[in-house]
């Protein structure tokens, strides 16, 4: 393709050289260009690529775009925006893949991965073929692709969506962080629909409030063309008041559009009553917690708003599965229950532990750490929740990267004075798991919370192979207890 076609519409200054030369690729990795690529130096929060320019024409690089100038190339374009620049370059480069396809962004703290899938599964049932992108994985159709990022890289998204639309695909269904939305990854596209969940403490390491947070988050509604939004949650009240889409709101109060009434929460889901624009429906979900209700509302409202009937909608949640490292039982042949849990804000350990209680017949452990060079205030409030919320609680490391793993737990601490009978703290999660699985009783529920879906560990200089469930299965068959 033409440099000409691929900077269409991108306001630029080509500082020297031609856009009429073709080019073969783009990257934003200098490590990763091949000959005939156009390079795109992005300024980042750990270095900036404009460092990397001439060693991006030494691989290859036929053209840069940049926000500075430099002499290494002689195709050179200037940019005001170099992120803003590489998503809609990218996009042109993959013939703009978003116009064959609707997409439906969901954005919020908690509950972005299985509403996802909810959805996913609400509109399979229903004959559409889907592409979905998030945390988990990603996936066309019944296809699963790894997954980096909640939301990957703008050139990243476009040569999925690109993928998506070749083979089909009707529906996008996509987790949209606050990170995406304020690096610019998912610039240029519009969404058919866009959801929110929920904003609870989290990334105050990324942004400088929750103000900030919430307002990164609120951009996706001024790309949409309809929204469903929680407004039982105080941020979402702000979005909906401030959105000109078309809007649903959702929750478990009088005042939502979409109400649900009479909860039933059961250990194997919950069932309730949906009220909708004076129409009634029963609503079963096979996934527990008051989350679950949450989930399925802000399901219900997407797929409302994508033309749907209540019937239908009902027909495709009702076969949907839990998802992985949410509320995932492992199975075990222990007279008590493990579950594991991808719970690392305030808000996400809190639901898990109320959910395990409202049908634990013995105790609720909870293991559990934070993660490193992440934001440090969440810690104490996740200590005090664990400590008040269970009846014992393992304290250990989860993801330290390159802190020190007992410098996080003395933050968490600070949240467990008074509780000391309630803990202890045993550093190394593979033997706190031991050590979790070695005081369940009958009757007991023990959560590990924290990694999930995540079958890894990330330590200061080495990323090891840590899959909670095989390390369960190891420990118990054993006999290391």
């Amino acid at each position: 393709m033409l440099l000409r076609e691929i900077v269409n519409n991108i306001k630029h200054e080509l500082v020297r050289g031609s856009l009429d030369i073709e080019i073969s690729g783009i990257s934003y990795d200098s490590r990763k260009v091949k000959k005939g690529d156009l390079f795109v130096a992005i300024k980042g929060f750990t270095t900036d690529g404009h460092k990397y320019i001439e060693s991006a024409v030494q691989n290859g690089a036929v053209a840069v775009i940049g926000q500075e100038d430099s002499g290494f190339c002689e195709n050179y374009i200037k940019v005001k925006d170099s992120r803003e620049a590489l998503a809609q370059a990218s996009l042109n480069f993959y013939q703009n893949p978003q116009k064959k396809l609707k997409l439906i962004g969901v954005t919020g703290t908690n509950g972005k991965t299985t509403t996802t899938h909810l959805i996913k599964s609400i509109l399979e049932f229903n004959g559409y073929k889907c592409g979905l992108i998030g945390t988990n994985h990603n996936m066309i159709g019944s296809r699963e692709l790894p997954a980096e990022h909640t939301t990957p890289e703008s050139l990243d998204l476009a040569k999925l969506l690109y993928e998506m639309a070749n083979e089909n695909v009707e529906y996008v269904i996509m987790e949209v962080s606050s990170h995406s939305l304020a690096q610019k990854r998912v610039h240029g596209l519009y969404f058919f629909v866009a959801a929110f969940t929920n904003l609870t403490q989290d990334h105050l390491d990324f942004h400088a409030s929750m103000e900030e947070y919430r307002d990164t988050k609120a951009k996706l509604f001024s790309m949409c063309e309809a929204s469903t939004i929680n407004i039982d949650d105080e941020a979402g009240k702000y979005i909906f008041d401030n959105t000109s889409s078309k809007k649903i709101s959702y929750g478990i109060h009088e005042n939502a559009m979409l109400c649900a009434k009479d909860i039933r929460l059961r250990e194997r889901g919950v069932i309730f009553e949906l009220s909708y624009n004076n129409e009634k429906e029963t609503i079963r979900v096979n996934i527990p917690g008051l989350f679950s209700v949450y989930n399925a509302l802000c399901a219900i409202g997407v797929c409302l708003s994508v033309g749907l009937s209540l019937s239908d909608i009902q027909k495709g949640l009702v076969i949907a599965k839990s998802v992985k490292g949410r509320a995932e039982v492992v199975p075990t042949n222990t007279p008590y229950t493990v579950i594991i849990d991808y719970a690392h804000t305030p808000d996400g350990l809190e639901n898990i532990i109320n959910t395990v209680r409202g049908f634990a017949k013995g105790r609720v452990i909870t293991l559990f750490g934070c993660g490193g060079d992440r934001d440090r205030g969440k810690r104490p409030k996740m200590g005090k929740i664990a400590a008040e919320l269970s009846d014992y609680v393992v304290v250990t490391s989860d993801n330290p990267r390159t802190e020190n793993p007992s410098d996080i737990i003395k933050d968490i601490l600070e949240g467990m004075k008074g509780y000391e009978k309630k803990f202890t703290v045993v550093e190394n999660r593979r033997e706190a798991i031991k050590y979790a699985l070695s005081i369940g009783k009958e009757g007991d529920v023990i959560i590990l919370a924290g990694k999930g879906h995540e079958t890894y560990q990330i330590l200061k200089d080495r990323t090891i192979d840590f899959d909670e469930r095989q390390i369960v299965k190891e420990i118990l068959e054993g006999n290391q207890i």
